[in-house]
């Protein structure tokens, strides 16, 4: 089963992705004008870029997290079988 769900699970860690991408870019527009800092950004303040690191690394966990759970759910309910479980027929 582990084959079978790994394309879907491909794709929905992209979707994950790009839609943790827009989240955070729509919170930290809220907190400042500017756009995010990077680290490669010479001019940033270290307590502004940890927090924007922060920030963007709870939101990916959290939307990627609550995706694959949510895809893994979908298709135990079809299948009848959790992605990843061994197959004791095997």
């Amino acid at each position: 089963m582990r084959w079978l769900f790994a394309p879907i699970g491909i794709l929905t860690g992209l979707a994950a992705g790009f839609a943790a991408q827009k989240g955070f870019e729509r919170v930290w527009s809220i907190f400042d004008e500017d756009e995010a800092p990077e680290a490669e950004d010479r001019e940033v303040s270290y307590p502004k870029l940890a927090a924007a690191l922060i920030l963007e690394g709870a939101i990916f966990k959290l939307v990627k997290g609550m995706t694959d759970r949510g895809a893994r759910l979908g298709f135990a309910s079809v299948t009848g079988r959790w992605p990843g479980e061994e197959d004791s027929s095997a």
